[in-house]
């Protein structure tokens, strides 16, 4: 191959890139429910340094988020904190069947200052906390050290009002909410009782948002509902047909949008009757049987209304250009 087709072969993946970093940069500007100014900017910062390291490299497209690539581009910039941006995007594109497999770097975590990587080992050695649990404290007192950060908070200095604002970022179901909160709280009784660096205790008024008596009880569909719903559902258009084959794989295996949008073709049995669903909120692959209607309705839309793609995920856009259904969508 000689150095000019090289070079278009180049032109032509160095623009896929750019705009693959104006997508995942426009994707995360528009989370409202947790958006983060300082983290969008620090990943703009890296994602363009990346940018201006592969043309000047010349990297093809299917070599940009390797892990061979990541640690040359970390050793040739010398650019800090790099992973999260990357894998990031690489998880972004990896959705949306762009890339074959989203950047794996071995025993990758987050780096946190001393005092939190102090906590997370002594959560380990001291208290024998699981590893699923230290990981998910880790993210939360990542996202923790970030607003204080953003905020000029020190620690010695925190203040229950910050912590209410820092909780208040969390959109998050009610549960999930009390999870943090207890990732938290285990943080805070660290830094009072065994590092003496807060002077106050703050757990006992850290209680979250408060909680009212409910007037009204909570919404649910009766039996009847239910059937009604089902014997409502349009089959007029492709859409429908979509909407019809979703909303049977919600009520019958409880399945979060999320989730739905990542089914492929691969992960359904019609012999056997099941759904493979390995990407879920736990983070443990499982095999539900599918019901008889259930099954129907996916064979109804992959036989009437799933457009002919080579791409493998099951639920699609019904008008071009063609493309994999995003979880808002769903």
């Amino acid at each position: 191959m000689s150095k000019q087709t090289c070079h278009k072969v180049s032109n032509k993946d160095i623009t896929m890139l750019a705009g693959a970093i104006l997508d995942y940069l426009c994707q995360i500007n528009s989370d409202k429910g947790n958006i983060d100014i300082r983290k969008v900017m620090r990943h703009k910062e890296i994602l363009t340094d990346f940018l201006i390291y592969a043309i000047r490299e010349e990297i093809v497209w299917k070599d940009m988020f390797t892990f061979d690539t990541f640690i040359k581009f970390r050793k040739s910039t010398g650019v800090k904190k790099a992973a999260r941006a990357l894998i990031g995007i690489s998880r972004y594109l990896h959705d949306n069947s762009r890339i074959p497999a989203p950047l794996r770097i071995p025993n990758y975590q987050i780096q946190l200052p001393d005092i939190y990587e102090q906590y997370l080992f002594y959560l380990e050695q001291a208290r024998a906390v699981a590893k699923g649990s230290i990981k998910g404290t880790r993210r939360v007192l990542a996202s923790f050290h970030d607003y204080l950060e953003a905020e000029s908070v020190d620690l010695c200095a925190l203040k229950i009002e910050q912590l209410d604002l820092f909780m208040a970022k969390f959109k998050v179901a009610p549960d999930t909410r009390r999870v943090y909160l207890q990732h938290l709280k285990g943080f805070l009784k660290y830094l009072h009782y065994e590092k003496k660096i807060l002077r106050k205790n703050l757990v006992p008024l850290l209680v979250g948002p408060p909680l009212f008596d409910q007037v009204k009880p909570p919404k649910f569909l009766r039996p009847q509902e239910v059937e009604k719903l089902f014997s409502n559902l349009p089959l007029s258009t492709d859409t429908d047909v979509r909407t019809c084959a979703m909303v049977y794989l919600a009520y019958t295996l409880g399945l979060r949008p999320i989730e739905i949008s990542k089914i492929t073709l691969d992960d359904i049995s019609f012999s056997e009757g099941n759904l493979r669903v390995p990407d879920r909120k736990t983070k443990i692959p499982v095999v539900l049987p599918l019901p008889e209607m259930t099954l129907k309705a996916i064979a109804a839309y992959i036989a009437t209304a799933r457009p002919q793609t080579t791409f493998r995920q099951l639920f699609l856009t019904c008008q071009n250009p063609i493309r994999v259904i995003f979880k808002s969508c769903v």
